[in-house]
């Protein structure tokens, strides 16, 4: 038996997602930049799923352009601003995940100043020490780039609170919201962005598909070079079966997001008082009982002889579970998240993710095999 618990990572594709990338793959198979029948079929399809994915954001249908997922969008969003709109100056955090960070040193080398946020010891930002740094810009083009929620701790920042700061001070804004999308309502029509990143493959949608708004009052030179594809702002095919999988992912994750939502959180919270009833010393990072992402849960053990070996241990008894991101490799490696809050290193931390494939009887196994791998909470003494 096997419990998946890492949807964080990735998540299983829908079965409504399976049948229409199906129908796509027989029935659509042009070229879309073709002008005869099939590929004009194939372009229709390109941009119904267009369409689809800008009214769920409260976009223009001009200012969606699909890439091969969130960390090319992030890269397209940080690269461009300073190669094209002037940006010598980028405000983040040590908390963002490896498509911002990594970015943020290619353009550090190209002599653009990073600034870090303050964040506190639930990675929550400090946003009078955002506003000290909006202040400080001394004439230089200036960008935010703070993701919407935290991929390993599930802390989420305030997206209008950084728009409005960013407005008030002539600054471009762009979120990684890649773990929100579709989990959490984002309008862009309310809420001031300039970019936007998003993946399927985190709302049961493919892997290797995603997008990137962009607002229409910042113009950006081509990413890719080639073919003129995405309005010559991605050259290349398109992936048109992982389109139209993602806009139908998408549609169903909107459609649904406040159902799936109370289900996910009921098993989440069930989880959280079932480990501290049950074993010892367990705490939780990030926002946990706060603004936090309810698809994460953050658990922190105490140390002891076999949690060094904790996540292989899960992965034995047929628990599928996360040390963190599942980006920077497939070994364990350490957290630069949890070293940005002060996480205690002799602690192990293992991530759950949830979807609302899972269950409770799921929950109730992973509980039963921690039984046998973390200390019980012992019983108080009789008087």
């Amino acid at each position: 038996m096997r419990i998946y618990l890492d949807n964080a990572a990735t998540t299983p594709l829908r079965e409504e997602v399976i049948e229409v990338m199906y129908q796509c793959l027989k029935e659509k198979f042009g070229n879309p930049s073709s002008i005869h029948a099939e590929g004009r079929k194939a372009r229709a399809a390109i941009e119904e799923a267009r369409k689809t994915v800008a009214h769920l954001l409260g976009a223009s249908t001009g200012e969606i352009f699909f890439t091969s997922g969130g960390t090319e969008s992030s890269n397209m969003a940080i690269k461009g601003a300073v190669r094209d709109l002037g940006v010598r100056r980028i405000i983040s955090s040590p908390t963002e995940h490896h498509c911002v960070l990594h970015p943020l040193e290619v353009v550090r080398k190209q002599g653009v100043q990073i600034e870090q946020v303050h964040l506190d010891r639930r990675g929550r930002i400090n946003y009078d020490h955002l506003e000290q740094l909006l202040q400080q810009s001394n004439g230089a083009k200036t960008m935010v780039s703070l993701m919407h929620a935290n991929n390993e701790i599930g802390t989420v920042h305030d997206m209008e609170r950084i728009s409005a700061l960013c407005q008030t001070y002539g600054a471009i804004y762009h979120s990684d919201t890649v773990q929100t999308i579709g989990h959490r309502t984002i309008n862009v029509s309310k809420t001031k962005i300039h970019f936007l990143s998003g993946g399927a493959h985190k709302f049961h949608g493919p892997k290797g598909c995603g997008f990137i708004y962009i607002n229409n009052e910042v113009q950006l030179k081509p990413f890719m070079d080639g073919g003129g594809q995405e309005r010559n702002m991605r050259g290349g095919t398109e992936n048109v079966y992982g389109i139209v999988g993602m806009a139908k992912a998408l549609e169903l994750a909107c459609e649904n997001m406040d159902s799936y939502r109370s289900y996910i959180e009921d098993l989440r919270s069930y989880f959280m008082h079932q480990l501290q009833e049950r074993f010892e010393d367990i705490q939780f990072n990030g926002d946990y009982d706060g603004d936090y992402l309810h698809t994460i849960l953050s658990v922190s053990f105490p140390p002891s002889p076999r949690s060094e070996l904790l996540l292989l241990q899960l992965d034995i008894a047929g628990i599928s579970a996360s040390g963190g991101s599942a980006c920077s490799s497939g070994a364990e490696t350490g957290s630069h998240v949890l070293n940005a809050i002060q996480a205690g290193p002799e602690r192990k931390t293992i991530r759950f993710s949830f979807s609302h494939f899972n269950t409770k009887a799921e929950v109730d196994y992973a509980l039963e095999k921690l039984a046998g791998l973390v200390q019980a909470k012992k019983e108080p003494a009789n008087v």
